[in-house]
């Protein structure tokens, strides 16, 4: 690729965590793969050991650098210091495409990329909610709020990128028609994260991995867990892995229930090495967009039980026997239950590799997504 054709792009985002950091990261590679020069704006607050070692693997491809600077998940006056510091960094950079992932990380990337046309910069401004603020109901005022924020924002993007249709159907329904020209994007994963892994020998009968916080129902887990054991009249054993601030709260609602012993935390840890521990997935999720856990965990071979929320559907299928209702002890209880009993029958309810691969490769995603970007750049 010529430099002519090569395009500067720089990703902004709040929580080097989850999801929208190895969307981000996935993109990173393949661009720079294909000869574009990529960058990474965010927090300096977030994410510990396991973070760190995740930025060291994809240094060598961010040609514009990383820039960490205290982003807080509030809206609040340390975002116009934010604001400034990273301005001028940024317009140092020279970027053709600036990326905002997340509520709070699109809007910072376009206020940003507003200013510097300001300055007769041609960068093109572009957002991808991953969720964000659509998780917030409409019908509560921290919801208009937000939604209210995000119309104000639209004047200031010039395209809209979805990881899932349910993604794109809750803005359409939340923010109002996009004015902004928008696509569907799905998540993609590596070539090498389509083979299989096989359980440890001493696998525990269930593994929760994701973000220790109310959003992604590790309470719900928990209280599944008890009610299985109660349906299928023995002790069932438990991996929970992930870190946040409701940890600790966890920890002592397992405690309370008496399944300490049973029920073992360990804290992040690369999914890929995650999924030895544990025979069967449970995605428990109270609201998600295109989680990358479950396309990864039914890449590597894994069954899986999952809440019927968000994009996860786009994945099974919607009629799928592996999905169950949303905040729903009861009915994941006794897909648990059921999977302990009939290990082989959930099995024949997951998508084939082929399907999988076809809709959701890394390849696929960062192909597209630069199409999308030069789409809107012309």
């Amino acid at each position: 690729m010529s430099d002519s054709d090569s395009l500067r792009i720089l990703h902004c985002f709040r929580s080097p965590v989850g999801g929208i950091f190895r969307h981000v990261r996935d993109l990173t590679e393949q661009h720079h793969k294909a000869g574009h020069k990529v960058g990474i704006l965010c927090d300096s607050t977030t994410g510990g050991a396991h973070e760190d070692a995740l930025f060291d693997g994809i240094r060598p491809y961010l040609d514009l650098g990383l820039t960490r600077t205290p982003i807080r998940r509030s809206i609040g006056p340390s975002d116009f210091i934010a604001l400034a510091k990273c301005t001028n960094e940024i317009k140092k950079l020279q970027p053709d495409i600036i990326h905002g992932h997340g509520a709070k990380g699109g809007a910072i990337a376009r206020l940003i990329g507003s200013r510097l046309r300001v300055s007769r910069s041609r960068v093109a401004r572009f957002y991808s909610p991953h969720g964000g603020s659509l998780h917030y109901s409409s019908a509560r005022l921290s919801g208009k709020f937000y939604f209210l924020l995000e119309r104000l924002l639209e004047r200031f993007t010039d395209g809209l990128a979805f990881v899932s249709d349910y993604e794109r159907r809750a803005y359409l329904d939340k923010v109002g028609r996009a004015a902004p020209p928008n696509r569907l994007v799905y998540n993609g994963l590596l070539e090498c994260e389509f083979e299989d892994i096989q359980p440890a020998n001493d696998a525990a009968d269930f593994l929760y991995i994701g973000m220790m916080r109310r959003l992604k129902g590790p309470d719900l887990f928990i209280e599944a867990v008890a009610r299985a054991e109660r349906i299928v009249g023995r002790p069932l054993t438990a991996v929970m892995i992930g870190d946040g601030d409701e940890k600790e709260s966890y920890r002592q609602m397992l405690v309370q229930s008496g399944l300490l012993e049973r029920v073992t935390l360990h804290p992040a840890m690369p999914v890929r090495e995650a999924l030895r521990l544990g025979k069967t997935v449970i995605v428990p999720s109270r609201a998600e967009s295109l989680p990358y856990l479950v396309l990864e965990a039914l890449a590597a071979g894994r069954p899986m039980i999952a809440a019927d929320v968000g994009g996860i559907p786009e994945i099974f299928g919607s009629d799928s026997g592996a999905l169950v209702p949303g905040d729903d002890v009861e009915a994941l209880a006794g897909a648990m239950a059921l999977a302990v009993r009939q290990p082989h029958d959930i099995e024949r309810h997951m998508p084939t590799k082929a399907a999988l691969h076809e809709r959701f490769s890394a390849g696929k995603m960062a192909t597209d997504m630069v199409d999308f970007y030069r789409a809107c750049l012309a």
